[in-house]
């Protein structure tokens, strides 16, 4: 088998899949995640309500240059060429791999299925991006016992705190690399200082925290698992999520876990093996109780990419890198047929009205322009306000209890200042009979044919304030913001503006 590579190969690759995720997100329609994020970066502060504040931080500049959506995708988009070059640099100038080897392992990384189609912007971008290379300026630190690496893969590290809680497994991964690491002289001083670098980072999350409700610990650490429990069909939801993006590589590490476990003597490659293991094993410890979610899994991978590399001999590279260059071809063809096809094409599948609708946002605000101007627009969804508040470029506050997920609307919001004032809410299901009739003098419902689907317009005439903390703000303390004993609170935006004592 020739598993030789070209010269150049790895760049015509890097450059046909950049050019193919530049076309997708080029084409495809923002999602109401995607328009929720560029809120973010529309107004950039130190904190947001679901997570650290590092994807806003990066939106912030490209969506005050640009309203285009490819411009806002470019962190994600640009994501798997950053990660290939990294993995592939480092091989090929730290760990003194020829260049055949770090040009396999560059297309890997290419080649992994979600980041060839993976274009939409999410907070995993940058907390992929900034765990890789904290991953690798740890393991040449081990492998070069220095501390000065150590320091610098904290840092980076830092950054990947401040774009998920994620970035705690790799932590824990350094740590576990000082329990199994009896030989080196940097055992516990260099994954202590790489831990004592985050640390500051980790402070500023703190300190908006103590500010801010704990929204970020609470929504993560116990508003969003409210439906979790014991469930037959989650692991094995994440062992197809690991087959889905690294059945070659886990098959073949585990084929040669005699040689990789061998290997693994070198300390760099106790930490590259680490990097992945732990995280995928902590991951398979919470599978029965809390759905993994795909893109959980995507900044450990190429630290299995590297181990594979390191370890086993360039023609298993090879076997990973045709795997998923096949896998990659079928992906291509049927998402080049599916942006093809007219939308009208899936008219009759349950997933149709979740599709058009982002689309339909703008023409959905041009339906009821007459009335903006003298009414607060507003939703019933996240979902819908963010689209809404996308493409009208002013507040649209979210009308009713919503869910645990995406609650910025709460800190943007204050329901005291809409009191009095008239309301148009759009939804995409009609109300229930009665159902915003506490809130105002008079309530009309209006149905808006677009699309051949149908939408609701729900006109409200003065907002009524108290009755709205009663029996709808009231709930969300009940529900959102229980914060557990023995957290200190410096200061709650709920609290104060609505249950203030």
């Amino acid at each position: 088998m020739n598993t030789t590579l070209p010269r150049g190969a790895f760049y015509l690759a890097l450059g046909a899949t950049l050019a193919f995720r530049l076309w997708l997100s080029a084409v495809l329609p923002v999602t109401a995640d995607e328009a929720y994020f560029v809120l973010w970066g529309r107004n950039p502060d130190l904190g947001y309500y679901d997570h650290p504040p590092m994807i806003g931080w990066l939106l912030a500049p490209l969506v005050a240059l640009s309203d285009a959506d490819w411009v806002a995708r470019l962190p994600v988009t640009l994501l798997p060429a950053l990660v290939a070059l990294i993995v592939r640099g480092s091989l090929l100038h730290w760990f003194e791999k020829d260049r055949d080897v770090a040009d396999l392992a560059g297309l890997a990384v290419l080649l992994v299925p979600l980041n060839l189609w993976g274009v939409l912007v999410t907070t995993d971008a940058p907390l992929v991006l900034f765990s890789v290379a904290s991953m690798a300026l740890f393991a040449r630190a081990a492998q070069r016992d220095s501390l000065a690496l150590f320091a610098a893969s904290g840092a980076v590290l830092g950054l990947a705190f401040l774009s998920k809680y994620f970035a705690v497994l790799l932590g824990i991964g350094y740590l576990a690399w000082a329990a199994a690491s009896p030989g080196a002289s940097r055992r516990w001083s260099g994954p202590l200082l790489a831990i004592a670098v985050a640390v500051p980072f980790g402070l500023v999350n703190l300190w908006w925290n103590l500010h801010a409700c704990w929204c970020n610990v609470l929504f993560n650490a116990i508003n969003r698992h409210e439906s979790a429990g014991w469930s037959a069909l989650t692991p094995l939801l994440y062992a197809a999520s690991l087959a889905y993006l690294a059945a070659p590589l886990l098959w073949i590490a585990w084929r040669e876990r005699a040689r990789i476990l061998a290997a693994a003597k070198a300390h760099h490659v106790r930490a590259l093996l680490l990097a992945w293991l732990v995280p995928i094993v902590i991951f398979a410890l919470l599978a029965p109780v809390r759905r993994i979610g795909l893109h959980w899994l995507l900044s450990f991978v190429p630290a299995l990419i590297l181990t594979v590399a390191l370890v086993l001999e360039r023609r298993s590279l090879a076997t990973v890198v045709r795997f998923f260059a096949w896998l990659g071809a079928l992906h291509v063809v049927v998402i080049g047929v599916a942006v093809a096809l007219p939308l009208e094409t899936w008219k009759a599948t349950s997933f149709y009205p979740r599709i058009t609708f982002p689309g339909r946002a703008e023409e959905l605000l041009a339906a009821v322009g007459p009335q903006l101007p003298a009414h607060v627009l507003a939703a019933d969804s996240y979902a819908s306000a963010a689209l809404f508040a996308y493409y009208a470029r002013r507040p649209v506050p979210v009308f009713g209890l919503g869910t645990s997920h995406a609650r910025q609307d709460d800190i943007a919001t204050d329901w005291r200042s809409y009191a009095g004032k008239d309301f148009v809410i759009l939804r995409r299901q009609p109300p229930a009979a009665g159902e915003y009739a506490p809130f105002f003098r008079e309530v009309d419902v209006r149905t808006i044919a677009l699309g051949g689907g149908i939408y609701h317009a729900v006109l409200g005439k003065e907002f009524r304030y108290e009755p709205y903390r009663a029996e709808v703000l009231a709930v969300i303390k009940e529900r959102y913001y229980r914060i557990p004993r023995g957290l200190p609170v410096l200061r709650c935006y709920f609290f104060e503006r609505y249950f203030a004592p």
